[in-house]
């Protein structure tokens, strides 16, 4: 299940979410990769500025000479992707749920609860993993904040799906509760299956971090919330 976009337009430009895809695309392409250099150059960026949690826990460098400080790494990684399939469907997911989010409070109140997410994501996945020894990047535990905040604050919006069914798929319209809530199944579930909650390379345990924050405090942050989102798709009454 892969959302293509949502019904509820913004008020105004989603100026923070923009800049925040942009500072991803350019940290992955020109300081991961060297303006298109694959390989080792990414491979050693991620080692050196991707969060240990080991370090985290121990407070004491146990990765690769040169490693950044771990405080540094808290910050940096959630910048940097592991792939352009990796940051392609994170920057996906920010510009269809973030620019509401944004919308729903001041800017700068929405990098606060961004930058919040994100540590809360991080700090779950430390929990879950403290001595994993494995660099962790990505933007996904920042914007499962985003997810987890739409949820609760946009629950019947429509979200457009696009749906994979074994070798079929279709686009269907979907309600945003329906959408996230079976992403968030979707990460309990393996989270859940390894012990680590980091099958097949993923964070689950980052993810489902994420989520539960911005789904417990977006009404802390949110002061300005689109009330009548639902007009556009209400039954005309004559």
């Amino acid at each position: 299940m892969f959302p293509l976009k949502d019904d509820i337009p913004t008020r105004r430009t989603p100026i923070v979410t923009i800049a925040l895809i942009a500072i991803n695309v350019v940290v992955y392409f020109v300081f991961e990769r060297g303006l298109w250099e694959l390989g080792d150059v990414g491979n050693e960026r991620v080692l050196e500025y991707g969060a240990i949690p080991a370090e985290i826990t121990e407070g004491e460098e146990v990765g690769p000479p040169g490693q950044a400080p771990f405080w540094v790494t808290i910050l940096t990684s959630m910048f940097m992707h592991g792939s352009l399939l990796h940051l392609g469907g994170n920057m996906l997911f920010l510009w269809i749920f973030g620019n509401n989010i944004e919308d729903s409070m001041g800017r700068l109140t929405f990098v606060a609860f961004y930058l919040l997410g994100g540590l809360a994501a991080l700090g779950l996945h430390v929990v879950a993993d403290p001595g994993s020894t494995i660099p962790t990047v990505g933007a996904s535990g920042a914007i499962a904040a985003v997810l987890g905040a739409y949820a609760r604050l946009y629950p019947r919006a429509r979200v457009v799906t696009l749906v994979f069914i074994i070798i079929i798929f279709t686009v269907v319209t979907l309600p945003a509760l329906v959408v996230l809530g079976l992403w968030f199944v979707l990460q309990l579930l393996p989270a859940f299956s390894d012990p680590s909650g980091a099958g097949g390379g993923v964070a689950y345990f980052a993810h489902i971090g994420g989520f539960v924050f911005g789904l417990l405090v977006i009404k802390l942050f949110a002061n300005n919330i689109h009330e009548d989102y639902e007009r556009s798709h209400r039954i005309p009454v004559y």
